[in-house]
């Protein structure tokens, strides 16, 4: 059976819900597909978000799906840092509110036929639309080193592959990684029993100040920190206007980017990584299985470990080609660079129709796009994007058997 759509959204995260909750709101006829907020179930039991108030909310910050209306709906206050779990109900909740209707079938295959697209769904249906938005998120971009990619899960593991860090409680685990990720997983295996080691290949941490300046600030804050909380003081401010990051030029984006983003952690780890030895200007350079079954690695100091486990807390790098729905010649028809589309105006892509938003849409528009508050803009951009345009009626033709 194939249906006729106007607008798909792939995804449902807080991006792909917050397109749909804006393309509704503007009256864009738009089908939303995904499994609510998957990924963030993925993710490991206890950890807690580093974003503040406002920047945890989905879709916006102040109005009927903010974080504040869901607190006061499900009669919560609101504490910080938002624990996972409660974000996981706050976005199913953002879910039930703006796409109750939500289709949790699989895209198989996303081509273009025939003037329009084609999505081939995993129970065999089809859906064809004229426009496509992509919102499914980084799970599919998961960098791992090429040290030690011949090893096996049961020696190493990405840190998104862990739902319950519990299972390394009397195990030796050596992390690698300075960011959020890695520092969390240390922390909460350190607290479940594991004997932990950091290497940090930087010869420091990056240690965020924890809303210090926030509250010395007072009401002066929003001169020199944006809602959006990415970046530092008054980078804080350019990254949140993406239609003006966008316009830098790529010598000065690309520093100011990093800039903000770079790996760091949350203040309130600080002290429960106080017993977890942290090792610093460290790289793998070798890890090779031992004669009992665990793991020797050769670090960039000289140093040798051998532990149970290596968790890689190495991030992720984006790569569109890497959606495994998105059909060759589709992704032929894409401009990238360095993976990252390339991307005009509403997030559409060199392909008409198409629309890619979240972390690839980073290089276009800032990096915002990287985080929960960059669904504010997107949403908005999208639904002023496609509502002033409607879309291009489908071709008639007979669907293919």
């Amino acid at each position: 059976m194939t249906t006729d759509c106007d607008v798909v959204v792939i995804g449902a995260g807080p991006y792909g819900l917050a397109a749909t909750a804006h393309l509704r709101r503007a009256g864009v006829s738009t089908h939303v597909l995904g499994d609510p907020m998957s990924f963030w179930r993925t993710m490991p039991e206890g950890m807690l978000l580093r974003s503040n108030r406002t920047a945890t909310s989905i879709a916006e910050y102040d109005g009927p799906l903010s974080l504040e209306t869901y607190a006061a709906a499900r009669g919560w206050d609101v504490e910080m840092p938002v624990p996972l779990e409660r974000f996981i109900d706050y976005g199913t909740w953002v879910q039930e509110t703006a796409a109750p209707d939500v289709d949790r079938r699989r895209v198989q295959m996303l081509r273009r036929e025939g003037g329009a697209f084609v999505l081939d769904l995993d129970d065999g249906d089809r859906l064809r639309a004229a426009r496509v938005v992509i919102a499914c998120g980084i799970a599919d971009f998961v960098h791992r080193p090429v040290v030690g990619a011949d090893l096996p899960p049961e020696l190493m593991t990405h840190a998104s592959e862990h739902r319950d860090l519990g299972r390394f409680a009397g195990r030796r685990v050596l992390v690698v990684g300075g960011g959020q990720s890695a520092l969390e997983s240390a922390a909460l295996m350190h607290e479940r029993g594991a004997r932990v080691e950091v290497a940090v290949r930087a010869e420091h941490i990056n240690w965020l100040h924890g809303g210090v300046w926030h509250r010395r600030l007072g009401r002066a804050t929003p001169l020199v920190y944006a809602p959006t909380d990415v970046g530092p003081m008054g980078l804080s401010r350019l990254v949140a206007v993406p239609d003006l990051f966008g316009r830098l030029p790529r010598t000065v984006a690309d520093p100011l980017a990093y800039r903000a983003i770079r790996p760091a952690g949350a203040a309130w780890l600080r002290p429960r990584l106080a017993d977890v030895r942290i090792t610093f200007g460290a790289e793998m350079r070798t890890a090779s299985p031992t004669a009992d079954g665990g793991v020797r690695v050769r670090l960039s100091d000289g140093g040798d470990r051998e532990v149970d486990h290596v968790l890689l807390g190495t991030g992720y790098r984006v790569d569109i080609r890497r959606y495994p729905f998105l059909h060759p010649t589709l992704v032929a028809g894409i401009r990238t660079t360095a993976g990252y589309p390339r991307l005009r105006r509403g997030m559409e892509t060199s392909v008409p129709g198409l629309h890619i938003v979240g972390a690839p849409a980073a290089r276009s528009f800032g990096p915002t796009m990287r985080f929960v508050s960059g669904s504010w803009y997107t949403g908005r951009e999208l639904a002023r994007s496609l509502a002033g345009a409607p879309p291009a009626p489908l071709p008639r033709f007979a669907p293919a058997a």
